[in-house]
């Protein structure tokens, strides 16, 4: 069936297309930082509450004798020569509010030739033009302006439309007094302006049967082909604050040769030909990738239900109608593998995660977040309320945060220049101590290990005091407590800047790879960084970490402390944390403290470990630890994946791993260190004899990913 409609709407298309060769269109419901590349603004203009402020608005600073415009970034065509008007429609609100005891001046719509406010256009001229300009066919702007201020002997009165043809002396103007509609009220004012190639008409308010001002009028009379759109405004003595809180706009050319629109026609046609043979290979094509990524992950739910603790299943509608039908206004945030909905179940706001139809991964993730986080539970992680799986529909139910993920407190925004509130460090600290207690339980309050692998900041949310609550397990694997000793994969898993340098070597998961990644988090939070990725300098590690590390060695780590925090902590507390981050990123995994130390040290029962002045360099194998204390339940045999069935190309590569161990290989482990590999030819190699010659290929390959 959506083959026809589809075919329909190109049809309508092209119909359409026969009187309407060029059009512009757009729609800003309402208006934010990001919108400025789109709009021209001029100096005394800005964005800021949601709207347009055409006029400065700066509490505190003076905003007298202002002239701004905002106007639409591209050009557009208002007729064509020997042909005919192009029509337009347009819909804005506007809030015009008072500043002074009685207002000033006013504020206009425009089509301008020039974007530029003309100088001296401030007070009376409305930013539309200046006292050289005014009455003259230089000026090539027409404007209906909205008056709030009788400034010349022929205004109406200072509540008015006008219709201003290279002049501020209007054409005609009309009171809005008799309407009840007074415009510096601080009050929305929805307008609406019409032209049809011949009359223009305005509406003001909610009646659009009875337009305030209808005039004959012919734009190509007085304006070139193209003209910019927009608005000015403008205050003197008397201010006013010159608001627009939203405007869409649709303008279409209209044709001026029937060869055109033949050749129209014909090539529309074809283009509705080659499109719906287009259209049906595609079909074709996601039909056949839905069902080869459905059959990439099958008997799901036997999988989730075959753990007793699972969470909740839900019913798709349920989720549906929790977040409205998955309504853009609830989207909390986006992800590499779905987007997040903020919904409320029960009564009870929820976050509900929707994985693209389209990743494979995401549907791994999916098995991976349920089979781990729905069976475990602790204060410091988020919960996992439920889940479904319904019409190749990939969902999870968490518990909603409402402060959202702690990198927003901690980093500067660069796209929307904006940071919420700066936290303390009392609460940093707290952060810090909650994410260490949810990583210690992970790693050794469960049945089973459990390996996060994606430890970093936007991964950890904020309830209502700032409490820290770990998610996001949609890399976490499970491994056997004396059995396993980490978990091998043939893609590298984690985020850049968080990824131990073994990690990237040799593929592996463990414990002191999530031990890293914590004190890459312990560094970002303290310092208030990024933490930087490891291809952005000539070795493996962070940039966070390279400068605390020389920091350290001058015997100036302090340094390294937030800036934003204003010396407002104790330092031999700060000092702590910031050794502890770098404890924690030791290049050798032997040499790392487990988490139940960091915990110790967290709390003031242990002193820091050791961290030698000058940052070793990375060797594999690994020296023997530096620190007294090693988790003998990390020795072991090797590990096999949380899920046989969705990570049987795991177990193959487990059994590359078990070949070169350091007990059964000893001379090969000279050279690779019994380092798992992450692709098919890896495996190949290493398992037709596991010569040295191949294995010394594979590790060179690794440490160009490290060094690169």
């Amino acid at each position: 069936m959506r083959f026809p409609l589809a075919a329909t709407a190109i049809i309508l298309a092209v119909l359409l297309a026969l009187d309407q060769v060029q059009s512009l269109q757009f729609r800003f419901p309402n208006f934010s930082i990001t919108d400025q590349s789109r709009l021209s603004l001029s100096d005394n203009s800005s964005i800021a509450l949601g709207a347009i402020q055409v006029t400065t608005d700066v509490r505190g600073a003076s905003i007298e004798n202002r002239a701004g415009r905002v106007l639409y970034g591209r050009p557009f065509r208002l007729w064509r020569r020997k042909g005919k008007n192009a029509n337009f429609n347009t819909t804005f609100v506007l809030n015009v509010k008072n500043m002074t005891a009685s207002s000033g001046e006013g504020l206009a719509f425009i089509l301008t030739a020039d974007p530029a406010v003309p100088d001296g256009s401030d007070g009376q001229w409305l930013g539309i033009v200046n006292s050289m300009l005014n009455g003259t066919t230089e000026a090539h702007t027409v404007a209906v302006e909205f008056d709030t201020r009788k400034s010349f002997p022929e205004d109406l009165d200072d509540n008015h439309i006008g219709l201003d043809v290279n002049s501020v002396y209007s054409k005609r103007s009309v009171s809005l007094n008799d309407r009840g509609i007074y415009i510096s009220a601080a009050k929305d004012i929805k307008v609406v302006v019409q032209y049809d190639g011949k009359n223009l008409t305005v509406f003001v308010g909610d009646d659009m049967k009875n337009p305030v001002l209808s005039e004959p009028l012919d734009l190509s009379a007085y304006l070139p082909e193209m003209v910019y759109i927009g608005f000015s405004g403008s205050t003197s003595d008397h201010t006013q604050l010159n608001c627009v809180r939203s405007w869409e706009f649709t303008g279409s050319e209209i044709t001026q040769s029937k060869l055109w629109v033949w050749i129209l026609v014909a090539g529309s046609v074809l283009l509705l030909l080659v499109g719906v043979g287009v259209a049906f290979f595609f079909y074709r094509k996601r039909v056949y990738e839905g069902n080869r990524l459905d059959n990439a992950c099958p008997n799901i739910e036997e999988e989730i239900l075959g753990f007793s603790t699972a969470p909740k299943k839900y019913k798709f509608k349920e989720l549906s109608r929790a977040t409205g039908k998955f309504n853009p206004k609830n989207k909390l945030g986006k992800g590499g593998f779905g987007t997040v909905y903020k919904g409320v179940l029960g009564g009870k706001e929820v976050a509900v995660k929707r994985v693209s139809k389209k990743s494979t991964q995401g549907k791994q993730e999916f098995i991976a977040e349920v089979t781990t986080i729905g069976n475990i539970r602790h204060r410091n992680l988020v919960k996992l309320i439920g889940w479904c799986h319904e019409k190749r529909e990939y969902l999870l139910v968490y518990e909603y945060l409402p402060k959202g993920s702690l990198d927003k407190y901690i980093f500067w925004d660069e796209k929307s220049g904006t940071q919420e509130e700066t936290l303390s460090w009392g609460k940093r600290l707290g952060v810090i101590t909650g994410v260490a207690h949810a990583v210690e339980y992970l790693h050794n309050g469960c049945t089973n290990r459990v390996l996060h692998r994606d430890i970093k900041a936007s991964n950890v949310m904020l309830g209502f005091n700032s409490d820290a609550k770990l998610g996001d397990f949609g890399l976490a694997r499970t491994i056997i407590h004396n059995e396993q000793t980490h978990h091998s994969t043939k893609e590298l898993a984690g985020t850049p800047g968080y990824m131990a340098p073994e990690s990237i070597l040799t593929g592996r998961a463990t414990a002191e790879t999530d031990v890293y990644a914590f004190g890459v988090l312990i560094l970002e939070v303290a310092c208030g960084r990024k933490p930087g990725g490891q291809a952005e300098r000539d070795d493996y590690i962070s940039n966070i970490v390279h400068g605390l590390w020389e920091l350290y060695r001058r015997g100036t780590i302090l340094e390294g402390a937030d800036p934003r925090l204003n010396g407002i902590f104790i330092k031999e507390e700060m000092e702590r944390v910031l050794i502890l981050g770098l404890a924690c990123c030791h290049p050798s995994p032997k040499s790392r403290p487990s988490m139940k130390t960091v915990l110790q040290v967290l709390t003031g029962e242990a002193p820091p470990p050791e961290v030698p002045a000058e940052r070793p360099a990375f060797m594999w194998p690994p020296m023997p630890p530096s620190f007294k204390e090693w988790d003998n339940s990390l020795v072991g045999g090797q590990l096999t994946p949380f899920s046989k069935e969705y990570d049987a190309n795991e177990e193959q590569l487990g059994g590359s791993v078990r070949e070169d161990s350091v007990d059964k290989q000893p001379n090969q482990s000279k050279h690779n260190g019994g380092s798992a590999v992450e692709s098919d030819e890896d495996d190949s190699m290493l398992g037709k004899g596991n010569s040295s010659n191949q294995t010394m290929k594979v590790c060179q390959r690794r440490k160009s990913l490290v060094n690169g």
